[in-house]
């Protein structure tokens, strides 16, 4: 029993040293960034380069396992990953630290996937709801460990640069010294922004959105902190506490989900959002304990918002596109990922710190009346048409592989169909010839 488990624990714990030296990786380069003088607008580029660098992984990493193997795929990763922590220590400048992070995101997307790959491979029909859950649970402990720990020590040394990419290799050992078998290869998707919009337009047009909201918040939540005054400490809570409460808010938001029509919900949600926006614009935030209950409340609503959208969009899709749909609307996050950053860093520079707020409070009022929009021109998905509510990790630590991982046995049965059916289409023409 334990040496069947043995393979599966490996990998949540090469998961977790991935997440963990993540999230001191993401949250020293801010921290650090606004201690060395970088404009907000330098530091949002961080934010769009680690987009730029995520969306190319999840796209480009299939192809390269193919040609080299999990294995050495998963060790180059780490090793790349860890150089790109290291070298941003050794070149304390904006414009090495921009390209730098875009190789970050590309690398801890390609592990991500393989990581993923190696789970979904090990989930049988019995146990795939299970592992996804225990996959779920360990990567948000270790990101927002890794957050905390810079509690611990002065961010103005080179400590957790060095903490961030031992980490980094420790990764590799759980994997590299476990008997889990090659894996299949990893789900491919395409931005097929026709199929999307055509499957479910609010989908789409939400995720939009909230890639440039929550991808905004993520990167400069640091610099807005440190500029309102928050100490280190409370700038790694106010960092990790959206998490924490986005986290536990899907339980209840997932309950209503389920029940309501989903665009109502999330109309709901984007309003507790847009509150959040309007009192950390308007109220002149001194107080720590009050910026850390705002920052609870934005992250029990913006983090809240991806699952229901998926599940929205997965109730107008058809059978065998369950995974398709999911992986090509991370796409869709990633590219709102990359615009957000940039808007928001300018804006910040520009206006002020508060700006932040104003980007998302904007993303927020215009999902709202999209939706509100499409409740008046679409029906409702029926009752008994509707795919059960899935509690999903942050969009930002989300790849094509965490959908097919999260998918039920009848889902992958039927995308296996729609792939072989597919394969059969496209060899036939040539077999004619």
């Amino acid at each position: 029993m334990v040496r069947s488990l043995l393979p599966l624990s490996a990998l949540l714990l090469g998961s977790a040293f991935l997440l963990f030296a993540g999230g001191v990786n993401g949250l020293i380069l801010p921290i650090r960034g606004e201690a060395e003088g970088f404009t907000a607008a330098s530091l949002g580029l961080l934010g769009t380069g680690w987009a730029i660098g995520y969306v190319a992984g999840c796209l480009r990493t299939p192809a390269l396992v193919v040609r080299v193997g999990h294995i050495r795929a998963f060790g180059a990763m780490c090793a790349i990953a860890a150089i790109a922590v290291l070298l941003s220590l050794v070149l304390i400048t904006p414009w090495v630290w921009i390209p730098v992070r875009a190789l970050s995101g590309f690398c801890f997307a390609g592990a991500a996937m393989i990581v993923e790959s190696w789970l979904n491979e090990r989930a049988d029909a019995s146990s795939r709801g299970r592992v996804f859950g225990i996959y779920t649970m360990v990567n948000l402990a270790a990101s927002t460990a890794g957050q905390m720990v810079l509690t611990l020590g002065d961010a103005s040394g080179y400590f957790f640069f060095v903490l961030a990419a031992m980490v980094y290799c420790l990764a590799l050992l759980p994997t590299a010294i476990s008997a889990t078998t090659t894996p299949r290869p990893l789900t491919k998707v395409s931005l097929n922004l026709r199929g999307l919009w055509k499957n479910s337009p609010i989908a789409v047009f939400a995720v939009l959105m909230v890639g440039i909201s929550n991808a905004s918040f993520g990167t400069l939540a640091a610099v807005y902190a440190a500029r309102i005054g928050l100490s280190l400490n409370d700038i790694a809570f106010f960092a990790s506490i959206p998490i924490l409460a986005g986290a536990a808010s899907q339980i209840p938001v997932g309950i209503a989900s389920d029940t309501f029509d989903r665009r109502r919900v999330l109309i709901g949600i984007a309003v507790f959002a847009l509150i959040a926006d309007g009192l950390f614009i308007f109220s002149g935030l001194t107080n720590p304990l009050v910026a850390l209950s705002l920052a609870a409340l934005f992250g029990a609503s913006v983090f809240a918002m991806y699952p229901v959208i998926i599940a929205h969009a997965n109730d107008h899709a058809e059978p065998g596109s369950f995974i398709q749909i999911s992986g090509g609307l991370l796409l869709v996050y990633g590219i709102g990922s990359i615009i957000g950053p940039t808007i928001a860093g300018f804006a910040m520079t520009t206006f002020g710190a508060s700006s932040l707020f104003a980007v998302t409070g904007t993303a927020h009022i215009l999902l709202i009346l999209f939706a509100v929009f499409r409740l008046r021109t679409a029906p409702a998905v029926a009752q008994e048409n509707k795919v059960v509510f899935q509690v999903k990790p942050m969009a930002r630590a989300s790849t094509p592989e965490t959908a097919a991982l999260a998918a039920d046995q009848a889902e992958l049965e039927a995308d296996q169909a729609e792939r072989s059916e597919n394969a059969e289409k496209a060899v036939t023409p040539s077999i004619r010839e």
